[in-house]
């Protein structure tokens, strides 16, 4: 009876690390942003505070769904994001996807850039698993704290089979957004990201994860640099002269995305300026200011969208300016150029 109940022991003492090792494996980067910031008593204001070990250890629940490990790349608002760290953190999300025991990786991050740095993943990484973007409305000195619970979700998300082959994605407020159509839309409010006239692709419940739709629109462009193309974003407006443009190519911008009004249109010294800034061989694109709907090469007047795309401007379809760029430097650096090839690329 003594070797029976040894023998149990034995098998009960080696069944428990069998059973830890089925639970799927997520990498937690944390890059910095609201998510990780507490109210300093010195200057009473939100400052970087907390790793990314401290946000986890606020949801033990995570450990019912994942073994999470976690990896802090960065503690910075996402107002100092940039193709330097973007690019780094691609390498980040490669290296941790690339890994058969990864079932998808969290990234924690400020959300001023957070939709900028989705698409810039999305564009970048090449791998059905699911990479999943997410920040705090609300710091980590606030009673309703909002980081705990979208980490939560996101570790949910990331271990859902239905996650797979939906690219980078956005989920905060227990809804899930695309890195193409996301924007934030609202300073304060915890619903701040929205996808606009697509909507969301699915959402958060307390008992599964429901999906309503897949992106479609997406393509890869594999990092050929560590140095991108400097592109400039211009803006037209009522009485805009064309200076930024030429002030952009003296500061020798590599590409440059107008944002034009209403279907991608400017007036007369605009139009100028962006003629010669394709005539030295600087690539244009033209996107809108007005959040929904495509540019199309419609007007046929001096500034118009037909003349512009006669001019040799690239369409940017739906994409907001700074998606736009993100997409022309992608572009620019892995040697894609002439308005026929980048035009391709952004009806895409």
């Amino acid at each position: 009876m003594q070797n029976v109940t040894a023998l149990l022991g034995t098998l009960l003492i080696c069944s428990v690390p069998a059973v830890a090792q089925t639970k799927p494996v997520v990498v937690f980067i944390a890059t910095g942003g609201t998510i990780a910031m507490k109210i300093d008593p010195v200057k009473h204001a939100p400052v970087p505070a907390i790793s990314g070990e401290d946000l986890l250890a606020t949801v033990p629940e995570v450990s019912k769904y994942a073994s999470v490990e976690v990896k802090n790349v960065s503690n910075v608002p996402s107002d100092y994001m940039d193709p330097v760290r973007w690019t780094a953190l691609t390498r980040e999300v490669n290296t941790a996807l690339a890994r058969s025991e990864v079932a998808g990786v969290i990234i924690s991050h400020g959300t001023d850039t957070l939709e900028e740095t989705a698409y810039w993943l999305d564009l970048t990484v090449d791998s059905d698993k699911p990479v999943v973007l997410i920040g705090a409305q609300r710091n980590a000195s606030e009673s309703d704290f909002d980081g705990p619970r979208n980490l939560l979700n996101a570790v949910r998300i990331a271990v859902d089979p239905q996650s797979k082959g939906k690219g980078a994605m956005l989920a905060m407020n227990s809804q899930i957004n695309s890195a193409r159509d996301v924007t934030k839309t609202h300073t304060s409010s915890v619903e701040t990201f929205k996808s606009g006239d697509f909507g969301f692709l699915g959402e958060v419940d307390f008992d599964r994860i429901v999906y309503w739709r897949a992106p479609l629109r997406r393509q890869h462009l594999p990092i050929k640099t560590d140095s991108m193309p400097y592109i400039e974003i211009v803006p037209m407006y009522g009485g805009a002269d064309g200076y930024l443009i030429k002030a952009a190519l003296d500061h020798g911008a590599k590409g440059l995305v107008v944002e034009g009004l209403g279907w991608g249109n400017v007036n007369k010294p605009m139009y100028a300026a962006i003629k010669d800034a394709i005539a030295k061989g600087v690539p244009v694109v033209i996107t809108s200011r007005v959040p929904n709907g495509r540019v199309l090469p419609n007007y046929g007047w001096e500034g118009g969208g037909k003349t512009l795309v006669d001019a040799g401007a690239v369409m940017g379809d739906d994409l907001s300016p700074q998606k736009a760029r993100i997409l022309l430097m992608l572009l620019l650096q892995d040697g894609v150029t002439g308005q026929k090839d980048l035009q391709a690329a952004f009806d895409r």
